[in-house]
């Protein structure tokens, strides 16, 4: 990305963070987990398959980083997100 707008890595790095508040890295992050936790509130694919359509290596490394981010399995989000819908 920082090729692209013609600045070092160090600049972009800073530039983005500036903008965004958050570092490119978790901004793209933050949207493959968006993206992820709409696929496990509206279908019924199995976990690892939205794990690698949202770009995680692995349904485990999928788990891994959700936990971490948003303090919820994949598995818990999906049902968080059934009961929201039922209420």
């Amino acid at each position: 990305m920082a090729a692209v707008c013609g600045l070092s890595s160090y600049h972009f790095v800073r530039a983005f963070s500036r903008t965004f508040g958050v570092p490119p890295h978790q901004y793209v992050l933050d949207l493959r987990l968006d993206f992820a936790e709409r696929l496990l509130a509206e279908s019924r694919m199995a976990i690892a398959d939205i794990a690698h359509l949202s770009g995680f290596s692995s349904q485990s490394h999928f788990t891994t980083v959700m936990k971490k981010y948003r303090r919820l399995t994949p598995l818990q989000a999906r049902f968080g997100k059934l009961n929201s819908k039922l209420r």
